[in-house]
């Protein structure tokens, strides 16, 4: 079995670590491999069979992809992979020849062996790059190639809105690919429990991203500029058996945290205070481990506030965390500045994608 694992760019090594530690607990035999063919936020795996033993004591097959889809916090989407290529200066190409180059290699897939004739089918399309076709050509060539093949065998069935078998078609850069995506039309990271948004709230994949760089192993925890508390929240859905605050200044954000947090099971694993995190030695006396999405761009209002806001909270930070403090902002000089002054070592830096930006995430000790 080959899938193609959709998750945040920045983040493709700690979701490929992810998911050799969900298929080592399996037992099976794999291959997972980091950025495919070059195209970043993919991760692909080759894998092996893998069983389980049913109550009747009966050996069953079990579902990698149904597996990965339950058990993954990074991941996006688990796509079955019918198959790749790569189609050279495709971004070149006038689209009725791009869109020939794709109707023809699609043609000759096998799609039927992943799909019952009596089954209804969608194609949902995703494009990056620089093209002279749309995804919604792209969707529409796919799914013409595969109604064609498909009436071979029987009387295919369209169903835009809720199809039995969802096949996605994606082209970044000069990579095509078409595999059934096994997550469906809502991707991963959309948690169920949200049910309060914070106007600029971070996506649960990298907010678990965050959680691994801190490697918080049992100390105390703090969020805090929680929001809607997205960080807090999936660490406790991890177990974590520490301490774990979130510290909000806006009442309205921390009752959504509240409301969230209740949602996902975990509230009385939580503590919730209303707060400045530019007085934050006023409500705690240390902390180990510190992690949080910093106010930058819609979260804060007025761009010229952040540089001392940065440097009033870092201050802060000095006097309470003992051990890590993982941040993401796009403000690279202020949270750089902030950090140097006030005695902290950077560990790690690296670029995250997220809301359609590549933003700063800092280690420091």
């Amino acid at each position: 079995m080959r899938l193609v694992l959709t998750t945040s760019k920045g983040i493709e090594d700690l979701a490929k670590a992810e998911v050799e530690n969900l298929l080592s607990d399996l037992g099976v035999q794999f291959l997972v491999e980091e950025k495919p063919l070059g195209v970043e936020g993919r991760v692909f795996a080759e894998v092996g069979e893998a069983f389980y033993t049913d109550e009747k004591g009966r050996k069953r097959e079990l579902s990698i992809a149904t597996y990965l889809n339950e058990n993954s916090r990074l991941l996006h989407r688990v796509i079955l992979e019918i198959a790749s290529e790569r189609f050279e200066k495709i971004g070149e190409e006038e689209p009725e020849v791009a869109l020939r180059r794709i109707e023809e290699f699609v043609s000759e897939l096998p799609v039927e062996r992943y799909i019952k004739v009596s089954e209804s089918f969608a194609v949902r399309s995703f494009r990056k790059g620089e093209h002279k076709i749309t995804s919604i050509d792209i969707a529409r060539t796919v799914g013409k190639a595969i109604f064609e093949r498909l009436e071979h065998f029987g009387s295919p069935k369209v169903n835009l809105d809720h199809p039995a078998v969802i096949f996605r078609a994606e082209l970044v850069g000069d990579v095509f690919f078409l595999g059934i995506d096994t997550t469906g039309d809502s991707s991963l990271h959309k948690r169920p429990w949200r049910v309060y948004d914070h106007p600029a709230h971070l996506k649960a994949s990298i907010a678990n991203a965050l959680i691994e760089l801190a490697e918080p192993n049992g100390g105390s925890f703090i969020d805090p500029f929680c929001g809607s508390g997205t960080i807090p929240i999936e660490l406790a859905l991890r177990g974590y058996e520490g301490r774990i605050i979130c510290l909000e200044k806006y009442r309205k954000h921390l009752r959504g945290a509240e409301m969230n947090a209740l949602s996902a099971g975990v509230y009385d694993r939580m503590e919730f205070v209303l707060g400045d995190a530019t007085r934050l030695s006023e409500y705690i006396e240390s902390v180990d481990f510190a992690v949080s999405n910093l106010p930058y761009g819609l979260k804060i209002g007025r761009k010229s506030m952040i540089p001392r806001l940065y440097m009033d909270f870092f201050a802060e930070l000095a006097k309470v965390l003992e051990k890590r403090g993982v941040f993401i902002t796009t403000e690279k000089k202020a949270i750089e500045k902030a950090i140097e002054e006030n005695g902290f070592d950077i560990k790690h830096h690296r670029l995250i994608g997220h809301g359609g930006l590549m933003v700063h995430t800092y280690v420091i000790e």
